[in-house]
């Protein structure tokens, strides 16, 4: 882990290890925000209801800061004052990663702006930081990092993982209809209803590619985060495809 990284998270100066507490994982698409959805909003009532019952989850384990982990372009970690925007999809609004009184820059992903609304609905005040993985990522390379985040953090940290699952469910699916992507989506919720980190590291990248699963390789990171240390329990809290997209909401927690 490189010192920016580790910097990133947070130190406590007494330089004991402190481990992953919980995680929560979510999906990000942008109708999850009201004022995006329009008239539809209702339609993701469940969802948003979901997501934000995972969240506090979350923070019930008693997190000391919370880690976003989304799929981006590349493999970056975001400074705390960083930022996203909404205008790409119709709403004039900047999405605020944590800090608003300091400089920042419009660079987060889509499911990091989306994770940093998530949070901001929640209404906690705890520190948070983000770190996109890069799609290509390889399932080494995710649970690598994962592990690594997770030794770098000197504080209690909480992960939220943002992920999409199939983007082939039915004809009118972003990715049309593929008949692999139902038995694709059901493995990994029940991989994240059995906090079974195993399940997640043996996703396929191509074929995850061939489903447009915006997830996997943030599915991955937790794995490799959680493989790091302690026993897991998970639950499976939401698993929807509304608009031919797979959405899964689950929590991880230390057993």
């Amino acid at each position: 882990m490189t010192g920016s990284a580790r910097g990133r998270i947070g130190g406590s100066g007494y330089g004991e290890r402190v481990p992953l507490v919980a995680a929560a994982v979510c999906p990000h698409p942008p109708l999850l925000v009201p004022e995006v959805a329009g008239a539809a909003a209702r339609e993701l009532d469940d969802l948003r209801a979901a997501c934000d019952a995972a969240l506090a989850r979350l923070l019930a384990a008693g997190p000391e800061l919370i880690l976003l982990v989304g799929g981006g372009p590349e493999t970056v970690s975001f400074r705390s004052a960083d930022h996203g925007s909404l205008r790409a999809y119709g709403v004039d609004r900047d999405v605020r990663l944590w800090k608003v009184n300091c400089a920042g820059s419009e660079r987060l992903p889509l499911s990091l702006t989306i994770g940093a609304w998530l949070v901001g609905r929640s209404g906690t005040d705890l520190p948070r930081f983000a770190h996109a993985v890069a799609a290509d990522a390889s399932p080494a390379q995710c649970a690598r990092l994962g592990a690594e985040l997770v030794e770098a953090a000197e504080h209690r940290v909480a992960l939220l993982v943002l992920g999409d699952g199939s983007a082939c469910r039915g004809r009118q699916a972003p990715g049309y209809d593929d008949p692999r992507a139902p038995a694709y989506d059901e493995g990994v919720a029940r991989a994240l209803a059995d906090a079974d980190a195993e399940a997640l590291l043996g996703l396929d990248p191509t074929l995850s590619a061939e489903l447009r699963v915006a997830g996997r390789a943030p599915w991955q990171v937790l794995a490799g985060a959680a493989a790091a240390g302690g026993t897991w329990r998970g639950e499976l809290g939401h698993h929807e495809a509304p608009y031919g997209v797979a959405y899964l909401v689950a929590n991880w927690e230390l057993a």
